[in-house]
């Protein structure tokens, strides 16, 4: 692959769209762990659907596990970006 070309505005254009597709299954993935967390945080705290405080340790754990998915999906994505901006060098 070349260097993108980022002089013209529609390659900017394809290479933001490149970069956006760069670890969305992560991301994504990390944001439905973090949202369903907060839910369950929530919810064990008002006693709802019978969730206890056993609910809210796993609530953690799935929020750390939605942060680690978050932050792995950025660091792929800069990874991509160094390695497309050198193979033009």
């Amino acid at each position: 692959m070349a260097r993108p070309d980022l002089e013209t505005e529609a390659g900017r254009a394809a290479y933001r769209a490149e970069l956006r597709r760069v670890g969305w299954r992560q991301r994504w993935a990390g944001l439905a762990c973090i949202v369903v967390a907060a839910a369950l945080v929530l919810f064990a705290r008002d006693g709802r659907f019978g969730l206890t405080d056993n609910a809210v340790m796993a609530a953690y754990g799935l929020l750390a596990i939605g942060w680690v998915l978050v932050i792995y999906a950025v660091f792929q994505r800069t990874r991509h970006h160094k390695r497309r901006m050198a193979e033009g060098l």
